[in-house]
Protein backbone atom coordinates (compact mmCIF):
# COMPACT_ATOMS: atom_id res chain seq x y z
CA UNK A 1 0.00 0.00 0.00
CA UNK A 2 1.41 3.60 -0.75
CA UNK A 3 0.74 6.58 1.45
CA UNK A 4 0.73 10.12 1.29
CA UNK A 5 3.63 11.80 0.08
CA UNK A 6 5.56 13.99 3.08
CA UNK A 7 6.59 18.12 2.45
CA UNK A 8 10.28 18.35 0.97
CA UNK A 9 11.83 20.74 -0.54
CA UNK A 10 14.09 18.21 -2.92
CA UNK A 11 14.17 14.93 -3.73
CA UNK A 12 15.46 12.34 -1.57
CA UNK A 13 19.01 11.61 -2.64
CA UNK A 14 19.77 8.03 -2.38
CA UNK A 15 23.73 6.50 -3.57
CA UNK A 16 25.07 3.50 -4.98
CA UNK A 17 27.99 1.95 -6.31
CA UNK A 18 27.99 -0.21 -9.51
CA UNK A 19 27.61 -3.34 -8.56
CA UNK A 20 24.85 -6.35 -9.18
CA UNK A 21 23.69 -5.99 -5.64
CA UNK A 22 22.83 -2.39 -6.38
CA UNK A 23 19.67 -4.24 -8.41
CA UNK A 24 16.86 -3.34 -5.18
CA UNK A 25 18.03 0.57 -5.51
CA UNK A 26 17.93 0.70 -9.24
CA UNK A 27 14.48 -1.42 -10.18
CA UNK A 28 12.55 0.57 -7.34
CA UNK A 29 13.44 3.46 -9.69
CA UNK A 30 12.62 1.70 -12.71
CA UNK A 31 9.13 -0.12 -11.64
CA UNK A 32 8.31 2.97 -9.98
CA UNK A 33 8.24 1.78 -6.40
CA UNK A 34 9.46 4.73 -4.77
CA UNK A 35 6.91 7.02 -6.70
CA UNK A 36 4.72 4.25 -5.35
CA UNK A 37 5.42 5.33 -1.45
CA UNK A 38 5.25 8.65 -2.04
CA UNK A 39 8.98 9.58 -2.05
CA UNK A 40 10.90 12.08 -5.22
CA UNK A 41 14.26 9.87 -5.24
CA UNK A 42 17.60 11.24 -6.72
CA UNK A 43 19.91 8.17 -7.74
CA UNK A 44 23.56 9.42 -7.18
CA UNK A 45 25.99 7.06 -8.27
CA UNK A 46 29.66 6.86 -6.54
CA UNK A 47 32.73 5.43 -7.32
CA UNK A 48 33.17 3.83 -4.10
CA UNK A 49 32.77 2.84 -0.16
CA UNK A 50 34.93 5.58 1.06
CA UNK A 51 32.92 8.35 -1.35
CA UNK A 52 29.60 6.50 -0.13
CA UNK A 53 30.86 6.57 3.80
CA UNK A 54 31.80 10.44 3.22
CA UNK A 55 28.59 11.90 1.89
CA UNK A 56 26.29 9.96 4.24
CA UNK A 57 28.29 11.27 7.05
CA UNK A 58 28.49 14.82 6.31
CA UNK A 59 24.80 14.87 4.86
CA UNK A 60 25.49 14.98 1.29
CA UNK A 61 23.73 11.91 0.54
CA UNK A 62 20.12 11.11 2.84
CA UNK A 63 20.84 7.09 2.28
CA UNK A 64 22.78 4.40 0.30
CA UNK A 65 23.91 1.07 -0.30
CA UNK A 66 26.34 0.48 1.70
CA UNK A 67 28.39 -2.79 3.28
CA UNK A 68 27.04 -3.16 6.53
CA UNK A 69 30.39 -3.01 7.91
CA UNK A 70 29.99 0.80 7.13
CA UNK A 71 27.22 1.08 9.87
CA UNK A 72 29.26 -0.16 12.18
CA UNK A 73 32.45 1.81 11.53
CA UNK A 74 30.59 4.84 11.17
CA UNK A 75 29.02 4.37 14.89
CA UNK A 76 32.37 3.56 16.16
CA UNK A 77 34.36 6.22 14.72
CA UNK A 78 36.38 3.34 12.53
CA UNK A 79 39.03 5.11 10.02
CA UNK A 80 36.60 8.32 9.82
CA UNK A 81 34.71 10.72 12.04
CA UNK A 82 31.96 9.36 14.57
CA UNK A 83 28.54 9.82 13.36
CA UNK A 84 25.50 7.63 14.48
CA UNK A 85 23.96 5.45 11.90
CA UNK A 86 21.58 2.92 11.18
CA UNK A 87 20.34 0.51 8.80
CA UNK A 88 16.61 -0.69 8.41
CA UNK A 89 16.89 -2.87 5.45
CA UNK A 90 19.39 -5.49 4.34
CA UNK A 91 19.68 -5.60 1.05
CA UNK A 92 21.10 -8.76 0.40
CA UNK A 93 23.37 -11.77 1.58
CA UNK A 94 26.12 -13.27 -0.18
CA UNK A 95 27.53 -11.58 -3.97
CA UNK A 96 30.88 -11.52 -3.64
CA UNK A 97 33.74 -13.97 -4.95
CA UNK A 98 37.84 -14.55 -4.65
CA UNK A 99 39.13 -13.90 -7.97
CA UNK A 100 43.13 -14.54 -9.01
CA UNK A 101 44.78 -13.57 -11.99
CA UNK A 102 45.27 -15.74 -14.78
CA UNK A 103 49.22 -15.85 -14.36
CA UNK A 104 48.49 -17.26 -11.22
CA UNK A 105 46.69 -20.14 -13.08
CA UNK A 106 49.61 -20.34 -15.38
CA UNK A 107 52.18 -21.07 -12.40
CA UNK A 108 49.75 -23.87 -11.04
CA UNK A 109 47.63 -22.32 -8.37
CA UNK A 110 44.50 -24.19 -8.62
CA UNK A 111 43.01 -23.35 -4.37
CA UNK A 112 44.09 -22.02 -1.83
CA UNK A 113 46.59 -24.72 -0.98
CA UNK A 114 48.69 -23.96 -4.12
CA UNK A 115 48.46 -20.38 -3.68
CA UNK A 116 49.98 -21.12 -0.37
CA UNK A 117 52.67 -23.15 -2.08
CA UNK A 118 53.50 -20.53 -4.56
CA UNK A 119 53.93 -17.19 -2.28
CA UNK A 120 56.25 -19.51 -0.34
CA UNK A 121 58.58 -20.13 -3.14
CA UNK A 122 58.13 -16.96 -4.75
CA UNK A 123 60.53 -13.93 -4.23
CA UNK A 124 57.36 -11.60 -5.12
CA UNK A 125 55.07 -10.23 -2.67
CA UNK A 126 51.83 -10.59 -3.86
CA UNK A 127 48.83 -7.93 -3.85
CA UNK A 128 45.35 -8.83 -3.56
CA UNK A 129 42.47 -5.95 -3.80
CA UNK A 130 39.32 -5.02 -1.52
CA UNK A 131 37.08 -2.70 -1.60
CA UNK A 132 36.87 -1.20 1.64
CA UNK A 133 38.70 -1.82 4.78
CA UNK A 134 35.60 -2.55 7.32
CA UNK A 135 33.14 -4.24 4.24
CA UNK A 136 32.95 -7.62 4.01
CA UNK A 137 35.27 -8.52 1.42
CA UNK A 138 38.33 -7.60 3.68
CA UNK A 139 37.25 -10.12 6.26
CA UNK A 140 36.02 -12.59 3.34
CA UNK A 141 39.52 -12.59 2.01
CA UNK A 142 41.75 -12.97 5.39
CA UNK A 143 38.88 -15.49 6.29
CA UNK A 144 39.99 -17.35 3.25
CA UNK A 145 43.97 -16.66 3.39
CA UNK A 146 43.94 -17.86 7.07
CA UNK A 147 41.80 -20.95 6.16
CA UNK A 148 45.19 -21.58 4.05
CA UNK A 149 47.54 -20.95 6.48
CA UNK A 150 48.25 -17.96 4.54
CA UNK A 151 48.64 -14.84 7.00
CA UNK A 152 47.51 -11.67 5.53
CA UNK A 153 49.17 -9.20 7.06
CA UNK A 154 52.51 -11.11 7.00
CA UNK A 155 52.67 -12.80 3.74
CA UNK A 156 50.46 -10.73 1.18
CA UNK A 157 50.14 -7.55 0.60
CA UNK A 158 46.30 -6.06 0.75
CA UNK A 159 45.31 -2.57 -0.57
CA UNK A 160 42.16 -1.17 -1.18
CA UNK A 161 40.90 -0.62 -4.67
CA UNK A 162 36.95 1.00 -5.82
CA UNK A 163 35.04 -2.55 -7.13
CA UNK A 164 34.75 -1.02 -10.69
CA UNK A 165 38.58 -0.55 -11.12
CA UNK A 166 39.68 -3.63 -9.86
CA UNK A 167 39.69 -5.56 -13.09
CA UNK A 168 41.52 -2.91 -14.52
CA UNK A 169 44.27 -3.21 -11.61
CA UNK A 170 44.59 -7.15 -12.15
CA UNK A 171 44.79 -7.08 -16.72
CA UNK A 172 47.22 -4.22 -15.89
CA UNK A 173 49.30 -6.26 -13.40
CA UNK A 174 48.64 -4.06 -10.53
CA UNK A 175 46.71 -6.79 -8.68
CA UNK A 176 47.42 -10.27 -8.20
CA UNK A 177 43.62 -11.14 -7.24
CA UNK A 178 40.77 -9.61 -5.27
CA UNK A 179 37.51 -9.96 -3.59
CA UNK A 180 35.03 -7.88 -4.73
CA UNK A 181 30.98 -8.37 -6.09
CA UNK A 182 29.37 -9.08 -9.46
CA UNK A 183 29.63 -8.31 -12.03
CA UNK A 184 33.48 -7.68 -11.62
CA UNK A 185 34.70 -11.22 -10.93
CA UNK A 186 32.91 -12.46 -14.22
CA UNK A 187 34.23 -9.69 -16.02
CA UNK A 188 38.07 -10.91 -15.33
CA UNK A 189 36.53 -14.41 -16.28
CA UNK A 190 34.84 -13.22 -19.34
CA UNK A 191 38.05 -11.62 -20.50
CA UNK A 192 40.51 -14.44 -19.53
CA UNK A 193 42.41 -12.05 -17.02
CA UNK A 194 40.97 -14.21 -14.34
CA UNK A 195 39.26 -16.70 -12.45
CA UNK A 196 37.26 -17.41 -9.29
CA UNK A 197 38.55 -19.15 -6.46
CA UNK A 198 35.51 -19.00 -4.44
CA UNK A 199 32.76 -17.59 -3.54
CA UNK A 200 31.62 -15.89 -0.78
CA UNK A 201 28.96 -17.91 0.03
CA UNK A 202 30.89 -21.11 0.38
CA UNK A 203 33.44 -18.92 2.59
CA UNK A 204 30.52 -17.57 5.25
CA UNK A 205 27.36 -18.58 4.13
CA UNK A 206 24.63 -16.26 3.96
CA UNK A 207 26.19 -13.36 5.36
CA UNK A 208 25.10 -10.42 5.14
CA UNK A 209 26.32 -8.07 2.37
CA UNK A 210 24.25 -4.75 1.21
CA UNK A 211 22.60 -2.58 3.49
CA UNK A 212 20.31 0.61 3.22
CA UNK A 213 22.31 3.00 5.68
CA UNK A 214 21.52 6.20 7.23
CA UNK A 215 21.96 8.95 9.68
CA UNK A 216 20.69 8.41 12.71
CA UNK A 217 19.08 11.91 12.57
CA UNK A 218 18.07 11.44 9.14
CA UNK A 219 15.40 8.35 10.28
CA UNK A 220 14.50 10.43 13.40
CA UNK A 221 13.60 13.63 12.03
CA UNK A 222 12.22 12.18 8.27
CA UNK A 223 10.68 8.91 9.71
CA UNK A 224 7.89 8.55 7.61
CA UNK A 225 10.38 8.87 4.32
CA UNK A 226 12.88 6.62 5.92
CA UNK A 227 9.96 3.84 6.42
CA UNK A 228 8.49 4.47 2.83
CA UNK A 229 11.75 4.17 1.20
CA UNK A 230 12.58 0.63 2.96
CA UNK A 231 9.07 -0.22 2.17
CA UNK A 232 9.77 0.36 -1.31
CA UNK A 233 13.35 -1.40 -1.42
CA UNK A 234 12.22 -4.38 0.09
CA UNK A 235 9.45 -4.58 -2.85
CA UNK A 236 12.15 -4.36 -5.30
CA UNK A 237 14.20 -6.91 -3.65
CA UNK A 238 11.21 -9.35 -4.16
CA UNK A 239 10.91 -8.52 -7.60
CA UNK A 240 14.80 -9.04 -8.03
CA UNK A 241 14.93 -12.26 -6.37
CA UNK A 242 12.34 -13.92 -8.55
CA UNK A 243 14.29 -15.91 -11.74
CA UNK A 244 11.90 -14.74 -13.78
CA UNK A 245 12.41 -11.08 -13.32
CA UNK A 246 16.45 -11.75 -13.70
CA UNK A 247 16.65 -10.90 -17.55
CA UNK A 248 14.61 -7.45 -17.34
CA UNK A 249 17.16 -6.88 -14.22
CA UNK A 250 20.58 -7.65 -15.80
CA UNK A 251 19.02 -5.49 -19.18
CA UNK A 252 18.60 -2.43 -17.07
CA UNK A 253 21.70 -3.08 -14.59
CA UNK A 254 24.00 -3.10 -17.86
CA UNK A 255 22.79 0.71 -18.65
CA UNK A 256 25.48 3.18 -18.94
CA UNK A 257 24.06 4.76 -15.94
CA UNK A 258 23.70 1.77 -13.42
CA UNK A 259 26.34 -0.65 -13.60
CA UNK A 260 27.68 0.17 -17.26
CA UNK A 261 28.65 -3.81 -17.45
CA UNK A 262 29.15 -5.64 -20.10
CA UNK A 263 25.30 -8.04 -19.91
CA UNK A 264 27.60 -11.55 -20.71
CA UNK A 265 29.52 -10.52 -17.04
CA UNK A 266 26.19 -9.91 -15.31
CA UNK A 267 24.51 -13.15 -16.34
CA UNK A 268 27.59 -14.76 -15.86
CA UNK A 269 26.66 -14.31 -11.90
CA UNK A 270 23.01 -13.61 -12.16
CA UNK A 271 21.59 -16.68 -13.90
CA UNK A 272 21.53 -19.50 -11.53
CA UNK A 273 24.82 -20.55 -12.31
CA UNK A 274 28.18 -19.34 -11.82
CA UNK A 275 31.14 -19.69 -14.49
CA UNK A 276 34.39 -20.08 -12.06
CA UNK A 277 36.46 -19.94 -15.12
CA UNK A 278 38.99 -22.48 -16.32
CA UNK A 279 36.25 -24.45 -17.62
CA UNK A 280 34.24 -24.93 -14.19
CA UNK A 281 30.62 -23.97 -14.67
CA UNK A 282 28.35 -24.60 -11.58
CA UNK A 283 25.18 -24.08 -10.22
CA UNK A 284 24.56 -21.63 -7.67
CA UNK A 285 21.30 -20.57 -7.19
CA UNK A 286 22.05 -18.70 -3.94
CA UNK A 287 25.17 -16.78 -4.77
CA UNK A 288 22.85 -13.53 -4.86
CA UNK A 289 20.30 -13.50 -1.97
CA UNK A 290 17.80 -10.47 -2.16
CA UNK A 291 14.89 -11.57 -0.24
CA UNK A 292 13.27 -14.87 1.26
CA UNK A 293 13.35 -16.22 4.97
CA UNK A 294 15.49 -14.39 7.24
CA UNK A 295 16.88 -12.11 4.62
CA UNK A 296 16.00 -8.61 4.68
CA UNK A 297 15.62 -8.22 8.42
CA UNK A 298 18.72 -6.42 9.79
CA UNK A 299 18.66 -8.56 13.23
CA UNK A 300 20.83 -8.98 16.14
CA UNK A 301 22.75 -12.09 14.48
CA UNK A 302 23.19 -10.21 11.43
CA UNK A 303 25.13 -7.65 13.00
CA UNK A 304 26.95 -9.94 15.31
CA UNK A 305 28.08 -11.67 12.16
CA UNK A 306 29.83 -8.13 11.31
CA UNK A 307 31.20 -7.17 14.68
CA UNK A 308 32.73 -11.16 15.52
CA UNK A 309 34.10 -11.09 11.98
CA UNK A 310 36.05 -7.62 12.26
CA UNK A 311 37.24 -8.94 15.23
CA UNK A 312 38.08 -12.39 14.12
CA UNK A 313 39.78 -10.54 10.75
CA UNK A 314 42.30 -8.10 13.14
CA UNK A 315 40.83 -5.25 11.09
CA UNK A 316 39.65 -4.11 14.61
CA UNK A 317 42.48 -5.06 16.99
CA UNK A 318 40.83 -3.97 20.06
CA UNK A 319 37.29 -5.41 20.71
CA UNK A 320 36.53 -2.41 23.16
CA UNK A 321 36.09 -0.10 20.38
CA UNK A 322 33.09 -1.41 19.38
CA UNK A 323 30.29 -1.38 22.52
CA UNK A 324 28.06 -5.10 21.81
CA UNK A 325 25.51 -3.28 23.70
CA UNK A 326 24.72 -0.67 20.80
CA UNK A 327 24.15 -3.08 18.00
CA UNK A 328 20.65 -2.98 18.49
CA UNK A 329 20.59 0.49 17.93
CA UNK A 330 22.55 0.14 14.57
CA UNK A 331 20.83 -2.56 13.02
CA UNK A 332 16.92 -1.25 13.48
CA UNK A 333 14.71 -4.77 13.07
CA UNK A 334 12.04 -2.55 14.59
CA UNK A 335 11.93 -0.30 11.62
CA UNK A 336 11.72 -3.15 9.46
CA UNK A 337 8.57 -4.21 11.08
CA UNK A 338 7.00 -1.62 10.45
CA UNK A 339 8.17 -0.90 6.71
CA UNK A 340 6.87 -4.06 6.10
CA UNK A 341 3.37 -2.99 7.28
CA UNK A 342 3.67 -0.59 4.57
CA UNK A 343 4.66 -3.02 1.75
CA UNK A 344 2.82 -5.38 -0.51
CA UNK A 345 6.39 -7.78 -0.85
CA UNK A 346 5.99 -11.24 0.63
CA UNK A 347 7.64 -10.64 3.60
CA UNK A 348 7.94 -13.96 5.67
Amino acid sequence: MSHKNHARSRPLRLGFVALSDCAPIIMAKELGLYAKHGLAVELHREVGWATIRDKVLYGELDAAHAPAGLVVAANCGLGSVQVECLTGLVLNLNGNAITLSQALWNKGVRDGRTLRREIIHSDEVYTFGVVHTYSSHSLLLREWLRNHRIEPDRDVRIVIVPPAQVHANLKAGHLDGYCVGEPWNSLAVLSNTGWCVATSDEIAPRHPEKVLMVRRDFAERSSHEHLALIAALLEACEFCTRPENRERLMETLAQPEYVSAPIQALRMGMAGTFDYGNGRVEKHSSFHLFAGEDVNAPTPDKAAWVVRNLVKSGVVKDPSLIPMERIADWFRADLFAQAAQLTSALVP
